[in-house]
């Protein structure tokens, strides 16, 4: 029997945060990984077509920072409350959600070997654009695929 733990490697890279002013999340490394899947939940209590970018970087310290140059597949669920179906959206390096108000989900599927892996970028966040909007918020969770499973894979937040 597989097991979640076993298999992925979970990480925060934002608890619950305004997107208000906009922020970057928490930088995690791709190195142990043979996937990441990074899922945001957008809660848009005011209607604003927030942006997201995928960026990386050579550390978790944001060395180098840049954005994405590959496109990475995204699914989108553009109300949570109405279903739970994730709806396969063009692959680019940013997705950005509708200006209305609804609670939002989506996932942005990174191969790690998509990075500038040549220069030493093994490292990912996302760039959330300011959305103007107090009362709308924002958490991203990474689910790593573990190249090395087992009860405790390797840390992520380190270099």
């Amino acid at each position: 029997m597989k097991h979640l733990i076993e298999n992925y490697k979970l990480v925060q890279l934002s608890a619950p945060v305004t997107s208000n002013g906009g922020f970057t999340s928490d930088y995690v490394s791709l190195k142990n990984c043979n996937m990441a899947y990074v899922v945001v939940n957008a809660n848009q209590a005011v209607g604003h077509a927030t942006a997201f970018e995928v960026y990386q970087a050579t550390s978790v310290a944001a060395g180098g920072a840049k954005a994405i140059a590959n496109a990475v597949p995204i699914w989108s669920n553009a109300d949570v409350a109405a279903t739970d179906t994730l709806v396969a959206q063009t692959a680019a390096v940013s997705f950005t959600v509708a200006a209305d108000v609804k609670k939002k989900q989506f996932v942005f599927q990174i191969d790690p070997s998509l990075l500038d892996v040549a220069n030493g970028f093994d490292c990912i966040a996302i760039v959330v654009a300011n959305s103007g909007q107090a009362t709308n918020f924002v958490s991203i969770d990474a689910w790593l695929d573990a190249r090395y499973q087992g009860n405790q894979p390797p840390a992520a937040i380190t270099d």
